[in-house]
């Protein structure tokens, strides 16, 4: 069974209707996700002390990221807020004051629920010994007793 779409006339020419996947609120929509996710990508931090990193989109087409252990829920939207900027500044607004456990952003019009399970916050995750950090084992310049983990790896 074919499916019709009506079309609208914008200025710039002709758009998908509002039922289509690929309408400019659902473009809007996966712009804001990728823009969050490549935010978080470059924080070695959060992605090294996170596990099961987990996202989904709402019902309400928001999305929702959940980690356990790592940074608390407001710090990550206080991150988020800094990093995801547009020509004209940031393009977050915090909904509400976060919480350790939760935080909940609008993103270019896009609602995201920050949830942590467990969380250590970023100081407890900095200071943690057992924790390998990438930017410790690729230092060349602190000489140790032992191999560094990079000298194991190319085999050095």
């Amino acid at each position: 069974m074919k499916r019709k779409h009506a079309l609208r006339r914008t200025k710039s020419g002709t758009s998908a209707s509002s039922g289509d996947e690929l309408s400019l609120t659902g473009a809007r929509r996966y712009e804001a996700f990728g823009r969050v996710m490549a935010a978080l990508a470059t924080e070695a931090d959060f992605i090294e002390s996170c596990r099961d990193l987990t996202w989904w989109r709402g019902a309400d087409h928001s999305w929702h990221i959940e980690w356990r252990d790592g940074p608390y829920a407001s710090e990550v939207a206080a991150l988020l807020a800094e990093q995801v900027r547009g020509r004209d500044g940031s393009l977050v607004t915090q909904a509400g004051p976060g919480r350790p456990g939760s935080a909940v952003l609008d993103v270019m019009g896009v609602r995201f629920e920050l949830r942590a399970i467990d969380p250590m916050g970023r100081a407890t995750v900095r200071a943690r010994p057992g924790l390998w950090r990438l930017a410790e084992a690729l230092d060349t310049t602190r000489r140790t007793n032992t191999r560094h983990p990079w000298e194991e790896l190319l085999g050095g």
